[in-house]
């Protein structure tokens, strides 16, 4: 068969040597994440399949996690038909947070709709407003937040620890920090994890549709992502080891100081 002809759990999914420890071991941080964090603690989720991966771990544990993602008004229609299936397998009601259109419409109305591709500075303007004002509100009377990213997905992932502290305080928790692409679609094969159709399309990470598209063989897991700027930081800012859900939101317009 051919790889193009192959969707995503039959090009990736292998079980590889340790692949029952790391499953445990996920697990567990999670149980103590949730543990430490009664009742203010949530995954937030980019409905991507890593983070399908964790909603099935809190699922099938019961663990009391609220799921959350972000609707930016950006995304493709394969990634929000994803509500109603997490809803459907799991009986979970997604918190969905979703920018301010009055925000939104201002961006617009200033920048045009491909402002992200002028310059990073209007990229990261255009982050702010739909990614980062959400998030502060998906993150507020949270203590804790969980997320997927791994080490394996680029260059700048590379040191990701299994936990850490965001600039506002708050504790992250990264389970699958030490996950290999093949682990996590194995663990999809075994469980019938759902997934976003764009895996299949090549689309290893999935944002917002104007700045995702679909990887070559070999290419860097998110080279897909704002792939116009070249070999920069892939990073919106939600991830960051500087980003504050307390911060305001900036529309910065003009290059920043070098």
């Amino acid at each position: 068969m051919n790889m193009y002809t192959r969707n995503a759990v039959e090009l990736h999914a292998r079980k590889t040597p340790g692949f029952e420890a790391r499953v445990a071991h996920a697990v567990a941080l999670l149980r103590e994440a949730a543990d430490e964090h009664a009742g203010h603690i949530v995954q937030a989720s980019s409905l991507g399949v890593e983070g399908m991966v964790l909603t099935d771990m809190i699922a099938r544990h019961r663990l009391p996690i609220a799921v959350a993602t972000l609707d930016t008004g950006a995304l493709h229609a394969e990634t929000m038909a994803m509500l109603p299936r997490i809803e459907q397998r799991y009986g979970l009601q997604v918190e969905v947070h979703r920018p301010h259109q009055e925000a939104v419409v201002h961006f617009l109305r200033r920048h045009g709709e491909h402002a992200m591709r002028e310059s990073v500075d209007l990229r990261k303007a255009c982050c702010a407003v739909r990614k980062l004002e959400p998030m502060k509100r998906l993150l507020q009377g949270r203590s804790a937040w969980i997320t997927g990213l791994r080490r394996e997905q680029s260059e700048q992932r590379g040191n990701t620890p299994f936990r850490d502290n965001d600039a506002g305080g708050r504790e992250r928790f990264y389970p699958l920090a030490d996950w290999s692409l093949k682990d996590i679609w194995h663990y999809v094969e075994m469980h019938e994890v759902p997934y976003n159709t764009l895996h299949d399309q090549f689309y290893p990470s999935i944002g917002c549709a104007p700045c995702t598209r679909g990887v070559a063989l070999g290419e860097d897991e998110r080279s897909g992502r704002w792939w116009w700027e070249g070999d920069q930081n892939k990073e919106c800012g939600l991830h960051g080891p500087s980003h504050s859900p307390e911060g305001g939101v900036e529309d910065r317009t003009e290059p920043a100081a070098a």
